[in-house]
């Protein structure tokens, strides 16, 4: 490091000095910039006058630790990001630790970075108060002024002296490039469809006997409760599954008029995935808004929409539920009914498509 201290203010209006001169140091270079922008500096001093002492080398195991801190935090967010069970399940697990450990292995990274160029900056850099006048001409010597003063620059952070300082940033910020890149790539890492993840709910037969679909209160819905173009919320008739534990369950069984009926029937028999999924005039769909899980609860029987009041998204009933309006571009997942042996409703199966916000299926 520069042991330059408060260099007189006349050096910046002295004699011109030749710049392939090879005894110039770097600073003499940046000084004779100085001269020729009509820079004045009055006061340089830097941290450390004398090299290597006890204090210094303190300081910079500090700093060292706190990037390298930052990196074994990053590290950790990518290795909990990957390998971390994530997949939700109703019992106590390590599943509930997964975003609480992302945030606070994030935390200490970024509170890592932060205290660490605060730190630099305030314990190692120099202290240096300078007045320039601003120039708007470029020239060949003024170019190399300027290369040589961010290379010196470069030298002033201390980092080919300070070795393990070096090794600490890289050590510590590598690791947080890819944690930003890491939600960029993570949906590449685990298909969500695996398993059906996504598409396992209340609904899924137990032992395989279907589930019946239930009111808020518990109790099974027949035909009859429902009138000509009304529609009710359903939940699965299992225990919890009018809960938060279900909470991608919520139905909504609509009993469309004779005419809107037929057309959803045939809509239906022209798309795969529904094929056969009502019962009667009755359909069922599931009440998770595919842009981002709010509820698709606002019916218009006239039209046969319905309205997300969240983002304004609408979905025709009786067209597969396809998205006419607004941000979702994903249809609600229907969800296929029919009466058991006692006359009330049933699920057939559960869901067959993704219930909720699917970004792998989004366009």
């Amino acid at each position: 490091m520069s042991t330059h201290a408060d260099t007189p203010a006349d050096k910046a209006g002295g004699s011109p000095i030749d710049l392939d001169d090879p005894s110039l140091t770097r600073f003499d270079i940046v000084r004779e910039g100085a001269r020729l922008d009509d820079i004045e500096i009055v006061h340089y001093e830097p941290q450390f006058p004398v090299a290597g002492t006890k204090a210094e080398r303190r300081v910079t195991r500090f700093v060292s630790f706190l990037f390298l801190l930052t990196g074994a935090a990053a590290t950790a967010f990518l290795a909990i990001y990957i390998w971390w069970p994530w997949e939700y399940k109703l019992t106590a697990g390590p599943d509930k630790l997964y975003t609480p450990l992302l945030g606070l292995t994030l935390g200490i990274a970024l509170l890592g970075i932060g205290f660490g160029i605060l730190t630099w900056a305030k314990k190692l850099l120099p202290k240096e108060i300078s007045i320039q006048a601003r120039h708007d001409t470029s020239t060949p010597e003024s170019r190399k002024i300027v290369g040589n003063t961010m290379l010196y620059m470069a030298d002033e952070l201390g980092v080919k002296r300070r070795p393990l300082l070096g090794a600490s940033v890289l050590a510590g910020l590598l690791p947080v490039g890819a944690v930003a890149a890491a939600p960029l790539v993570g949906g590449l890492i685990n298909n969500p469809h695996k398993n059906n993840q996504m598409m396992t709910t209340g609904f899924q037969p137990v032992d395989g006997k279907p589930v019946r679909l239930v009111r808020e209160d518990g109790t099974p819905v027949r035909p009859d409760d429902i009138s000509t173009g009304g529609q009710i919320t359903v939940f699965p008739g299992i225990p919890h599954g009018v809960s938060n534990k279900h909470a991608d369950s919520p139905t909504l069984l609509i009993h469309l008029r004779e005419s809107d009926a037929e057309k959803a029937r045939a809509n239906n028999e022209r798309n795969e995935h529904n094929r056969g999924y009502m019962w009667g005039n009755y359909i069922a769909y599931s009440k998770i808004c595919t842009h981002a899980g709010c509820p698709a609860s606002l019916y218009e029987q006239q039209t046969n929409l319905l309205l997300c009041p969240c983002h304004q998204s609408q979905f025709l009933i009786t067209d597969n539920a396809k998205p006419v309006f607004g941000p979702a571009s994903r249809r609600l997942p229907q969800l296929p009914i029919e009466l058991d042996a006692e006359g009330f409703f049933v699920a057939k199966s559960d869901y067959t498509e993704a219930v909720g916000p699917d970004f792998w299926e989004r366009p």
